[in-house]
């Protein structure tokens, strides 16, 4: 179990969980095929007879600072917009510690359970190089954790967040932050899908990086070509099974439309969401449509 005195070996790993959480959802493995839906844009406006007009932009966790770009487009839309709205509220002092106590597994679970004597050695080696620390110190944390962890060792030199860049600049204008999800949601996702599915993803991972970082490249690549539908189609033919998409992304966002309803009717927002929330007939565009509201894309 972490704890408070535990915090100064972990600093760098909470960051890596706020900022990748859904992002490792987004490797691929398949070729795509089918007709998209949606046009080819991460910033949609969304208009409505009820609300303010706002700006929906799906972000990438966290990429190479090399590969970061914030077009005019976005910053015009956030320059005109009075609220910012993440998955997550980046900007609460709270964050690190309610991500630490809702990190670990339920009813007692621990990797050293779930994984081989061979394959847990693996895994703690891998997190010494990563981390500096062996993986017995977050033991108890759910597998998606640690994958985290691992895949944002990809990125080469300080790491780059549209979610914190958009914070600073919040800031900046004193402009305020706000969640459509609690950490405690978000976190009790990865209590839904079964630990020894996370934990093979996990081990997919540490016996073949190499992979893992060409399909990093690719989703990259495929992130700045702005194709949405084609990036939620790449989410959901990664994941196990239809369950599986659901709970990652459907549910999720048939929840956050109310939510963004709500909001908007007082304030115009800013709304910066993973990418691969956006696309797909459940994606955040298509229930915006179908809740009325008027959506353009801006390119």
């Amino acid at each position: 179990m972490i704890n408070k005195t535990s915090l100064p070996l972990i600093s760098n790993l909470t960051r890596h969980i706020l900022t990748i959480t859904f992002g490792i959802c987004l490797f691929l493995t398949q070729s795509l095929n089918g007709q998209e839906s949606n046009e080819a844009s991460l910033l949609w406006k969304v208009e409505g007879p009820d609300i303010k007009t706002s700006y929906v932009y799906g972000t990438f966790h966290l990429l190479p600072q090399a590969d970061f770009e914030l077009k005019e487009k976005v910053k015009k839309a956030f320059e005109s917009s009075e609220e910012l709205v993440l998955e997550l509220d980046m900007d609460d002092p709270a964050m690190q510690l309610e991500v630490l106590k809702y990190a670990n597994m339920k009813d007692g679970g621990t990797l050293d359970k779930l994984l081989s004597e061979e394959n847990f050695q693996k895994l703690d080696s891998a997190m010494k190089e990563v981390m500096g620390v062996g993986v017995r110190l977050m033991n108890s944390f759910k597998p998606f954790v640690i994958t985290s962890v691992i895949t944002a060792s990809f990125i080469d030199g300080t790491p780059a967040s549209f979610e914190g860049t958009f914070v600073e600049m919040a800031q900046k204008r004193e402009m305020e932050v706000l969640g459509l999800e609690t950490v405690q949601q978000q976190m009790d996702v990865f209590d839904r899908i079964p630990y020894e599915s996370q934990a093979e993803e996990l081990m997919e991972l540490i016996n073949d990086p190499n992979d893992a970082r060409s399909q990093f490249s690719q989703m990259l690549d495929m992130y700045y070509s702005e194709d949405i539908d084609r990036m939620y189609r790449v989410t959901s033919e990664y994941m196990d099974d239809d369950n599986e998409v659901d709970v990652l992304l459907n549910e999720r966002n048939k929840n956050w439309i109310p939510l963004i309803g709500k909001m908007a009717k007082e304030k115009s927002l800013f709304i910066g969401v993973g990418a691969g929330h956006l696309g797909g007939p459940e994606g955040v565009v298509n229930l915006l449509k179908k809740a009325g509201y008027k959506l353009t894309p801006i390119h």
